[in-house]
């Protein structure tokens, strides 16, 4: 049996004609940078997460990028994340001149873990970005506390998170601001590149509007330095039928994850990830533990089984910041679970036999990873 780790011509052929409607239609309106579908997404997108404002980029990383802009984030400042995710959201803060300060993760939520937040903070410290990492929600309240007692604004990391949910409210709708990737494989995919900054303060929307155009507001007058960030028409419309289909597509990863809890209920060799009680994990990516992963993964793929690596190397230990964070050894949560994580396939589309299939692979030649509790 042949199983992938992602089948997005599944997922395109189950919604063929929409998107070909959508996308003719703005070919035959020629709108294709900004535009009245990018306009439509905005607003959909914002009621969906709950937020007063949606401005659609061009990625989540130019997101984070000018949500850091638009809080004078700059030299000197330090903005306290997480060494364990995609390393766009350091990019963010090391685009405007600024530290990133990490903090290591909690074993159980793989989050940043809001009891080394407070120990981070300095008098440089201008913000602080944690990421909602593989679609499980971060332990926001503490987090929140921890901010308005130091007077420290909260930017969200949502891009692996669309429609999951904190105590019963969509992540994306807490910090100041949030940002959000369409990056084609994510739970919201775009067909290409997409992204959007959520926030509820009418200013911030309006500077992070015309950031992403040249720093214009009205065309050939800028106002400030900026970007050419625009989502495209496009993608706009792409992401106005996605969106309709998110809720039943992230039931169908829950749906699949515990089929996985189930059929790894027996094998002592795999941690499988867990969900707190006040989180609704919507599963991005699922991601368990052993040890061996390289020898795992082969012999999975001997099998047609098809896995990935969420993320073999900590920020903290990319070359990129080589002699600028701390070293190796620094952040223990974070490095242990960079050598033992294995992404197993999740998507919409998996059958029951592809995930029993997985299951009795896995138990046949995983090993118990060292740092389990």
């Amino acid at each position: 049996m042949n199983v992938p780790y992602l089948d997005l011509p599944a997922q395109i052929r189950s919604i063929r004609p929409a998107l070909d409607a959508a996308i003719a239609r703005t070919l035959d309106t020629c709108s294709f940078c900004l535009g009245p579908d990018v306009v439509q997404f905005e607003k959909a997108f914002a009621a969906y997460v709950g937020s007063k404002h949606c401005i659609g980029f061009n990625s989540g990383t130019s997101a984070l990028h000018v949500a850091m802009r638009i809080l004078d984030v700059g030299p000197g400042d330090e903005v306290i994340t997480t060494p364990f995710t995609f390393i766009a959201t350091s990019w963010a803060i090391d685009y405007v001149g600024a530290k990133p300060v990490y903090v290591d993760i909690d074993e159980q939520t793989m989050n940043l873990d809001v009891r080394l937040l407070e120990k981070a903070i300095t008098t440089r410290t201008k913000a602080v970005m944690p990421v909602h990492l593989f679609g499980h929600p971060f332990d926001v309240d503490p987090v929140l506390e921890i901010c308005r007692r130091h007077g420290l604004p909260l930017v969200e990391d949502a891009a692996q998170a669309h429609g999951a949910t904190y105590k019963g409210k969509t992540v994306g709708a807490f910090g100041v601001m949030s940002g959000f990737s369409f990056y084609p494989g994510k739970n919201l995919g775009a067909c290409g590149e997409g992204g959007a900054l959520l926030t509820d303060r009418s200013d911030f929307a309006k500077r992070a509007a015309n950031l992403r155009e040249h720093g214009s507001s009205v065309r050939y007058f800028h106002d400030e330095v900026g970007y050419n960030y625009r989502m495209e028409g496009i993608q706009g419309a792409v992401l106005s039928v996605k969106l309709k289909y998110l809720d039943a597509w992230n039931a169908a990863r829950r749906l699949h994850a515990a089929s996985y809890q189930k059929a790894l209920g027996g094998v002592a060799s795999v941690l499988a990830p867990k969900e707190m009680q006040y989180a609704r994990h919507v599963y991005h990516v699922y991601a368990v533990r052993t040890d061996g992963r390289e020898r795992l993964m082969d012999k999975l793929a001997e099998s047609g089984i098809a896995c990935g690596v969420h993320y073999p190397v900590p920020i903290h230990m990319q070359h990129a910041y080589a002699g600028r964070c701390q070293g190796a050894g620094c952040f223990p949560v974070a490095e242990r679970c960079a050598r033992e994580f294995v992404s197993l396939p999740m998507f919409p589309e998996l059958t029951e036999e592809q995930i029993a299939y997985v299951g009795n692979e896995l138990g046949r030649h995983a090993k118990v990873p060292s740092g389990a509790r």
